[in-house]
């Protein structure tokens, strides 16, 4: 990238602050005089989808380089789960009975962010979808551990707006799941994932996908909440079926609390990425 104090060509974002100061008249009033690149009506035509999607791609990988962030831990959950404290006010006994995974959350984010304290804040960073429930605590627990952490959150029909505990400097927002996701894995050394609904399972299933593929290296993968996991997905009659290889099933662990994660993450062994799929 051209360093700015060596560029002797006029930067964009000057001429964004003179054109706001242009004279009016009947021509510059109207939409074609604006400067491309400052055009919101014209940045969200159709057309201009795939410059959306390069944009999306570079801002948060950009400013990542800028905060020196090499890695970092992704914790994927439920953003109904509540926490324990209010409890009483989830739609359905079920999640009230999942709130104490809102602690699990929490104390395991405080567990990696002291790792990643000892990086200066470089390797391991906390990293969520930035809303409630399991997302909040997550960045919550890294807050109370004096660590920073990282919000990918996403436009929805609804208005929602990062939790408080998310780092500001690391408050992300994307119009385009695809890319969200493909940042949650770029720099992940392990992968968290809590009980949750639709969103959770496709992260789920995705980041499982691109390791089960050899597109991802393997890395620590750990389902939070045996009971849960094992209810709503009958892994073994995957396996059975022969729709997914036996070894497939060592691609992931099952605990239960922030510790037992903790444990698989520090005795973890680097392994290379799959060069073929078991079972084909």
């Amino acid at each position: 990238m051209t360093d700015a104090r060596s560029n002797p060509l006029r930067d964009a974002g000057s001429d964004i602050k003179t054109a706001r100061h242009v004279p009016e008249t009947l021509q510059s009033r109207s939409p074609s005089y604006r400067l491309a690149f400052a055009d919101e009506e014209f940045l969200a035509k159709d057309e201009l989808r795939p410059v959306r999607l390069q944009l999306e791609l570079l801002k948060y990988e950009m400013l990542m380089d800028e905060h020196q962030i090499d890695s970092t831990v992704v914790l994927f959950g439920g953003a109904r789960i509540p926490a324990p404290e209010e409890k009483h006010t989830a739609r359905t006994q079920t999640l009230a009975e999942l709130s104490h995974f809102y602690e699990e959350a929490r104390q395991f984010a405080r567990l990696i962010t002291r790792k990643s304290l000892e990086s200066g804040n470089r390797e391991w960073v906390v990293a969520t979808g930035g809303g409630p429930g399991v997302m909040e605590a997550g960045n919550r627990g890294a807050a109370e551990e004096g660590g920073v952490s990282i919000g990918l959150n996403i436009v929805l029909p609804h208005e929602q707006a990062p939790n408080l505990f998310v780092t500001p400097d690391l408050a992300f927002n994307f119009h385009y799941f695809a890319i969200r996701k493909m940042h949650f894995l770029m720099r992940a050394r392990a992968v968290c994932v809590f009980p949750g609904g639709f969103g959770t399972l496709d992260e789920l299933f995705e980041s499982l996908t691109l390791i089960q593929t050899g597109r991802m290296r393997p890395v620590p993968f750990l389902l939070f909440g045996k009971d849960f996991w094992q209810k709503i997905i009958n892994w073994e009659a995957l396996a059975d079926a022969g729709t997914i290889s036996a070894t497939d099933l060592d691609l992931f662990s099952l605990v239960d609390s922030a510790q037992e994660a903790i444990d698989i993450i520090e005795a973890w062994v680097e392994q290379p990425r799959r060069g073929a799929l078991p079972g084909r």
